[in-house]
């Protein structure tokens, strides 16, 4: 019984979603690839995967399982390479982030750490919801805010300001706000995926604003914003072109709420591999070098 043959085609099959992608990866035959799975769910009495004439799906347990079995691999493929004196960093990188920050920061980045470290690949997920990393089998979440979860370990890799914005036009029709209660008279442009959602923080409290435009996208709000729809609430380095060309104007600059911090988080019980733990000094020094991401105020 080779359960470790077993482990890698499951791991394998959930990555590529393709039992003939596993087989010409492992060289070992379609039927056996299917075999070994099925060996695998009979040893553990348990579905791992659903399988269709399209696609693999990881049941829940097949997931958990998943999650555990490429951790597992990645130790034994961590001791084989310290065994042999290799300490090049080697493997497949998941890296989980919202999606304005992968977008416009960490994917115009990569050339450079691929061109690096040529024998690593990079999974980057992009979403605003928090993901059970080790459910998800992702290695690093870049995530804001102050950590919460005891089963997570978190290494600092930028600060981030948020500021409230607006357009020259809608300022002209609308006033400029002085203090942030003020915000109660204007229309908010509200990010409903943000804690709180229609609570911005500032120095003094929490101003609970309203607007008749809610959106799920940062992105969205920048766009909406450039449209004079409304005052927005957004990280300063998504808005740091525009307010260089005057395109919108910051507001409330000495009210603003203290810079939030910009972590790179991974799950504690886990040995992080060489290959995420470069990643991090690698966007750590992209980070350091973009205003508003990098300690200091824009505004």
């Amino acid at each position: 019984m080779d359960k470790l043959l077993w482990m890698q085609c499951l791991v394998r099959a959930v990555e590529t979603g393709s039992f003939s992608a596993v087989a010409r990866e492992l060289g070992i035959g379609q039927p056996n690839v299917s075999r070994h799975i099925a060996s695998l769910e009979k040893a553990l009495d348990t579905r791992l995967l659903h399988r269709s004439t399209r696609q693999l799906v990881a049941t829940p347990e097949g997931q958990r399982y998943y999650a555990q079995a490429r951790q597992a691999l990645d130790l034994i493929a961590q001791a084989d390479a310290d065994a042999r004196g290799q300490q090049k960093p080697h493997g497949l990188l998941r890296v989980s982030c919202a999606p304005t920050l992968g977008t416009e920061k960490i994917i115009v980045a990569l050339p450079g750490f691929l061109g690096r470290y040529p024998d690593v690949e990079v999974e980057l997920r992009l979403g605003d919801d928090y993901i059970d990393l080790v459910a998800q089998g992702v290695d690093i979440a870049i995530r804001g805010g102050v950590l919460k979860d005891s089963s997570l370990r978190a290494r600092r890799v930028g600060t981030s300001e948020r500021i409230c914005v607006a357009s020259a036009t809608y300022l002209e029709k609308h006033g400029v706000p002085q203090q942030p209660a003020d915000l109660l008279q204007h229309q908010c442009l509200i990010y409903t995926l943000m804690a709180g959602a229609g609570g911005w923080p500032f120095k003094g409290g929490e101003v609970q604003v309203q607007g008749r435009l809610r959106l799920n996208s940062l992105e969205g709000i920048r766009k909406a914003v450039l449209q004079d729809i409304g005052i927005a609430y957004l990280p300063s380095w998504t808005v740091a072109g525009e307010l260089r060309s005057g395109k919108l104007r910051a507001l409330l600059s000495e009210h603003a709420a203290p810079r939030m911090p910009l972590n790179a988080v991974y799950a504690a019980q886990r040995l992080l591999p060489r290959r995420a733990v470069v990643f991090i000094d690698f966007i750590s020094a992209v980070f350091a070098a973009t205003p508003g991401l990098d300690g200091n105020s824009i505004v």
